[in-house]
């Protein structure tokens, strides 16, 4: 495979974005490290600007904008966090931006959207839908579709998080990357095989939106088909031709699937216990812990909370079921 994005070009995102993202907290989690019998440390996006990693690779994109993308404009699709990370970006550079979401996106994440120089539109029930409109758009008004995963400069910003990472805990052994289209976990498993092979990177995707896990088994990039998730940010297709499809083959050792349940359980655990606000593709890094304590035994392993935008109704129904507060995790 020809190299698709390198370590050289993580670093160089880092320097651009430096100023404008943060670099997140690396936190202990006594409660998790107990549970499995392990150390486990929570790599905390959603404690970044917009509470969502996406800027990171948002920003890097905007700021390597060619002039016609900067006089003609750009249009892209989001589950939610990536248009608060175009919009955080694109209120300082001042570039014109359409943004297509589903429908059904949380309400906290729209809201969020209207306060930034972009042009919403709403459109489809699910990702998938968006996105095949806003491609759309780009062809009939001659606009740059930029895809929130499928991009060399985005998965370079997201990237990032794997630089901090092994500075931070240079005797990590694993690292629990929640995946969807994979711009994510293609940064951080870029960054962190480069450096330290040895590593450990495991995806984690929710059963009801599985599209790279049964893509990995099919050994080509396949639909599937998508139940209702809580994961928003994760749910969705991949891209045909996406160059996340085989950076993940190259250096993820495996995607693993986690119960709808169990995410609803993380959400709860992660308040409880670590008084951390966390959406359901942020909390979805510990579910493969809750489901499977005995595979993380003597390890030290990373879970990347990649966001914290969780609509408050749902936030509010998840703390207070009973059944979370007399299981076995509490």
């Amino acid at each position: 495979m020809k190299e698709a994005v390198n370590l050289k070009e993580i670093k160089d995102a880092r320097e651009k974005i430096k100023n404008l993202a943060r670099r997140t907290p690396l936190i202990r989690s006594e409660f998790l490290s107990s549970f499995c019998g392990g150390e486990v440390y929570l790599k905390l996006e959603n404690a970044q600007i917009g509470n969502s990693f996406k800027i990171r690779g948002a920003f890097n994109r905007m700021l390597n904008a060619s002039d016609k993308e900067k006089k003609r404009g750009v249009i892209t699709a989001s589950a939610g966090n990536f248009a608060m990370g175009i919009g955080n970006s694109v209120d300082k550079l001042n570039i014109p931006v359409k943004i297509v979401v589903p429908k059904s996106t949380p309400k906290i994440k729209i809201n969020n959207i209207k306060k930034h120089k972009v042009e919403l539109i709403l459109y489809g029930d699910i990702y998938d839908e968006a996105e095949r409109r806003a491609i759309e758009l780009a062809k009939e008004e001659g606009l740059t579709y930029i895809s929130p995963y499928n991009d060399k400069l985005i998965i370079a910003g997201n990237g990032t998080i794997g630089l901090e990472i092994i500075e931070d805990l240079p005797s990590v052994t694993t690292v629990i990357v929640p995946t969807g289209g994979g711009g994510l976990i293609s940064g951080i498993s870029t960054a962190i095989k480069t450096i330290k092979p040895s590593v450990e990177i495991l995806g984690v995707q929710s059963n009801a939106s599985s599209a790279m896990y049964a893509s990995l088994k099919a050994g080509k990039i396949i639909d599937v088909e998508m139940r209702d998730s809580i994961a928003e940010g994760l749910f969705g297709g991949i891209e045909k031709g996406s160059i996340t499809f085989e950076i993940v083959r190259k250096y993820v050792d495996e995607v693993i699937l986690v119960k709808e349940e169990t995410l609803r359980k993380a959400i709860y655990l992660l308040w409880n216990k670590e008084q951390q606000v966390a959406e359901g593709s942020g909390a979805a890094a510990i579910a493969p812990i809750l489901e499977n304590k005995n595979r993380f035994v003597g390890k030290t392993t990373v879970a990347v909370i990649s966001g914290g935008n969780i609509d408050e109704e749902l936030f509010q129904e998840i703390l207070a079921k009973d059944a979370f507060k007399r299981d076995k995790y509490s």
